[in-house]
């Protein structure tokens, strides 16, 4: 099994477990504070998208798929000021909602910051575990 193969079957792997636990703790409306499943959803929105950048491009480096990943999260943030009818329409789709969100919020930007040093701290433990090692001699 080469290096690339186990490091993105890994990322695949994270990808599969990340939808349904975010989701389900994102969407489990009266059993934990909304407070908790927005910050929740905003630490597995960010390192789904870690995984999945590194998925679809592997030689980028883990740092710098968080980094791409937190600039762009903030700027789809601030999008969510721009209330553009063709904009609102696609916000309310449900991929279009997932994705752009509905309303802009302060509270969004340090758990976006935090997702993304957990999703780099991940990302970069299944970058490392995956790489060939040299024999030792």
């Amino acid at each position: 099994m080469t290096w690339n193969w186990r490091y993105r079957s890994q990322l695949l792997l994270g990808l599969i477990v990340l939808v349904p636990l975010g989701y389900s703790i994102r969407f489990a409306q009266g059993l934990l504070p909304e407070w908790f499943r927005n910050a929740w959803g905003n630490l597995t929105y960010e390192t789904f998208w870690i995984f999945f950048l590194l998925l679809l491009v592997p030689k980028l480096l883990p740092r710098g798929a968080a980094l791409t990943v937190f600039i762009l999260t903030c700027l789809i943030e601030v999008l969510q000021l721009w209330q553009d009818p063709w904009l609102v329409n696609l916000r309310n789709t449900t991929i279009g909602g997932l994705i752009l969100g509905h309303g802009f919020t302060w509270e969004d930007f340090p758990t976006y910051a935090i997702g993304s040093l957990i999703g780099w701290w991940l990302a970069s433990l299944i970058y490392q575990g995956s790489r060939p090692r040299l024999p030792e001699e």
